[in-house]
């Protein structure tokens, strides 16, 4: 298949049985690497991606920023039982993630702090799509469970030239559902905020 399929084609009856099973995602366009340093320096936030959830395995999600009127960056491909860190300076950014759809979330980021977000999958109609779950202040108390049943991946060669191939696709995706997104009244637009960091 091509453009964003690639990231995998699943009907709502194997999406089903998969969310069943709760298995770890298979790593394509990315690379598993047994620790990655997350702490930031004095001039820059950094914001680590999990998905802990094994539901919709055999579908990755893309994690993009996406700056207002500046083509969207790959932050990291994250499969199901994976986690990236991505290393962005302070101030306010929009981050999008994408499957079938496209799903966004805000942050407003203080330099030397280190951020936790989820990647959590939900039912489409032809394969899985996926939201972004700031880790907020009174839920941090589940992060050791979240990053103990993760494992770290990095972006490698193969990880910008998919999204090189798939540029197209995914500034159709933003196009269509971030004015959705926007339509939607303030508390219902995740964010994460200032405090979140720690």
């Amino acid at each position: 298949m091509k453009g964003i399929a690639r990231l995998g084609a699943l009907s709502l009856v194997g999406l089903g049985t998969i969310a069943a099973s709760g298995c770890a995602g298979s790593v394509t366009n990315m690379h598993p690497v047994a620790m990655v340093n997350t702490a930031p320096a004095p001039n820059e936030s950094v914001i680590v991606f999990m998905r802990p959830s094994g539901v919709a395995f055999a579908i990755q999600s893309a994690v993009f920023e996406a700056p207002d009127g500046q083509p969207a960056r790959l932050v990291g491909i994250v499969a199901a039982k994976k986690k990236v860190a991505f290393r962005t300076t302070p101030g306010d950014h929009m981050f999008m993630v994408i499957g079938e759809s496209a799903d966004f979330m805000q942050a407003r980021l203080e330099p030397g702090k280190v951020y936790y977000a989820l990647v959590t999958p939900r039912m489409g109609v032809w394969k899985a799509r996926f939201s972004l779950a700031p880790v907020h202040v009174m839920n941090r108390n589940e992060l050791p469970e979240w990053q103990s049943g993760t494992e770290w991946v990095e972006m490698d060669q193969t990880s910008g030239q998919w999204a090189a191939e798939n540029a197209a696709d995914v500034e159709q995706k933003r196009a269509k559902y971030l004015p959705e997104w926007l339509g939607k009244a303030p508390l219902d637009r995740p964010v994460l905020a200032p405090e979140d960091g720690q």
